[in-house]
């Protein structure tokens, strides 16, 4: 015997519909509760805010006691003692000037003379570091700048060699003007050093150096850089 049911009346087929359905509405449902906000009726009822009287608090004002150092001691008394001598009271010391003459024999040392000269010729030839006015190239220091990188010719094995760097030439400009004494203070390579050297050595005379209104000898270092372009 079959049993004979009408489709209409199978709900099988119909779960999944009724399965989504009730989903839909219970995710609605909570995003429902969520956005539910309960608005206060009176504002009573948030409480009364009552002002709480403070006291000041006054902090007394303290000093220290300033502690007074002792009082000085004192000075020592000075006693002054006279001695009264009577003016009848002899002198035995007596000052005796014996008058002798000057003989042929008589050997009389006498101090060596230094003479003025000597002296000048001292302070020519000692060198000065740093004196009242320094002495100046003709120009100022950007003419001396100037005046060595026209000069320079850089040598070709130090371009050959790609060598560069700063040499330190040390020189004493004499009390006329020209410079004397020239060698390397701090040198890179001998072509760069024997350039540099070569460069001083052609420069013009300075205005010299001066102590006390005096031109005299000043020692003055020159850097020289050599730069590849």
């Amino acid at each position: 015997m079959e049993v004979k049911k009408s489709p209409k009346a199978d709900l099988e087929s119909k779960r999944n519909v009724f399965l989504m359905l009730g989903l839909v509405i219970a995710l609605g449902a909570i995003l429902a509760a969520f956005e539910y906000k309960a608005a206060p009726t009176k504002t009573e009822s948030l409480g009364q805010v009552q002002m709480q009287e403070v006291e000041e608090e006054i902090i007394p004002i303290t000093r220290e006691q300033e502690v007074q150092p002792p009082p000085p001691p004192p000075p020592p008394q000075v006693v002054e003692v006279l001695n009264i001598v009577d003016d009848d009271v002899e002198i035995e010391d007596e000052l005796f000037i014996e008058d002798s003459d000057v003989t042929d024999d008589m050997v009389i040392d006498v101090a060596p003379v230094i003479s003025t000269q000597e002296e000048e010729e001292e302070e020519d030839t000692q060198v000065f570091f740093i004196v009242e006015d320094m002495p100046e190239f003709p120009g100022g220091e950007l003419a001396l700048r100037q005046y060595i990188a026209n000069a320079i010719k850089y040598p070709v094995i130090a371009q050959e060699n790609g060598i560069q760097g700063r040499v330190y030439v040390t020189f004493v400009v004499n009390t006329d003007g020209s410079i004397a004494d020239a060698r390397i203070a701090r040198g890179v390579d001998p072509s760069l050093d024997k350039e540099a050297l070569r460069v001083v050595n052609t420069l013009p005379k300075w205005k010299p150096g001066k102590q006390r209104g005096k031109p005299v000898r000043v020692s003055y270092t020159v850097p020289i850089n050599f730069v590849l372009q």
